[in-house]
């Protein structure tokens, strides 16, 4: 016969399974699949600051002009959410501070996309830009 102790278990042991083989079978939200592209525009310490960046799936890069004239380029990682994505990045600058972080997020309907971050070279910044 079977006891409680042993049925408990195996109830266990098949909710596991379940949900670990129906996390495999998920597929990026359509809005990871396409492209996208973006301009950025910001400020730190008084200087106006610009950029512009591409994104496939759930990864990015981002080249821009920072305070004092500093260039340079990010690579983005971004968190695969249906409606937001969230970013952190790291990059290297010319200058002063070489190396760079940022975070923000990215959110949009249909083919427009819009964001918000902040850059330790660039500042605080606002993103416009479109998916194809």
């Amino acid at each position: 016969m079977l006891n409680r102790k042993s049925i408990s278990k195996l109830a266990i042991y098949c909710g596991v399974v379940t949900a670990g083989i129906s996390t495999v079978n998920i597929a990026p939200a359509s809005s990871q699949l396409f492209p996208q592209a973006w301009v950025t525009l910001g400020g730190n310490e008084g200087d106006f600051t610009y950029g512009a960046g591409a994104r496939f799936l759930n990864v990015g890069v981002e080249v821009g002009t920072g305070k004092e004239g500093a260039t340079g380029g990010d690579v983005l990682a971004f968190l695969p959410l249906p409606a937001i994505s969230p970013y952190v990045g790291l990059g290297i600058y010319s200058g002063d501070d070489t190396v760079a972080y940022s975070g923000g997020v990215h959110f949009g309907k249909g083919h427009l996309v819009l964001g918000a971050g902040y850059h330790s070279i660039r500042g605080f910044n606002g993103k416009i830009g479109f998916r194809f």
